[in-house]
């Protein structure tokens, strides 16, 4: 069987050197195999940043691919799985509506990481709003994370729009995911069709 490519797809304002993307890669490397692994930096323009991704894909049109998308990434990895079929998406606590969710973002933002200072603007919602679906074509394509306290989105919103797909819920924990390691020997297994979710031990929250 040919061996996956795996792409994190970053959230808002997010980057490359996120605690998720790191986890992941220092993971990847420690596994006896090799583990191909990308983790592409996105533009702020939703159109650029699913062309990137659109690039990606299609040059490893060959192989399978495994999308684990974080908030807007995982907004972006909805569209790409039901749009290129040899992707499968790792959702973790994902957007589902960020065009709403962003209205309030309107107006200069800086990326945490990378310090890059844009306007988020009216265009931006509508890009995103462009790439919204009503339902999945086949909810045993995904695998969904999310923990109850994010503080960021409602995680009911994608326990809803996936009902049907594997889910883990974790009681407590924050947006960025506490504990996310123990989930990544999962994200190895629903690589290879598997699913084998560890005991979803209610956790801190860890908003004041």
């Amino acid at each position: 069987m040919t061996s996956p490519l795996f792409i994190y797809v970053h959230g808002f304002n997010s980057s490359p050197d996120s605690a998720k993307a790191r986890l992941l890669g220092e993971f990847f490397k420690a596994c006896h195999e090799q583990i191909d692994y990308r983790v592409p930096q996105l533009s702020h323009w939703p159109a650029k940043a699913m062309q990137q991704l659109k690039n990606l894909i299609e040059a490893y049109s060959h192989r399978p691919v495994i999308l684990i998308g974080s908030s807007l990434g995982g907004f972006y990895s909805l569209w790409l799985t039901e749009h290129y079929a040899n992707c499968r998406a790792v959702l973790v606590n994902p957007a589902i509506y960020p065009y709403r969710l962003l209205a309030d973002w309107l107006g200069n933002n800086e990326n945490i990481y990378t310090h890059e200072t844009y306007e988020l603007t009216r265009e931006h919602l509508s890009q995103l709003e462009a790439l919204a679906m009503d339902r999945l074509a086949d909810p045993n394509r995904y695998l969904l994370l999310v923990q109850t306290a994010d503080e960021t989105l409602d995680y009911t919103e994608a326990v809803g729009f996936l009902a049907g797909a594997p889910q883990f819920v974790q009681s407590g924990g924050s947006h960025g995911f506490d504990q996310f390691e123990v989930l990544i020997p999962a994200i190895l297994q629903f690589s290879q069709g598997k699913i084998a979710l560890p005991d979803a031990i209610p956790l801190r929250s860890t908003i004041p």
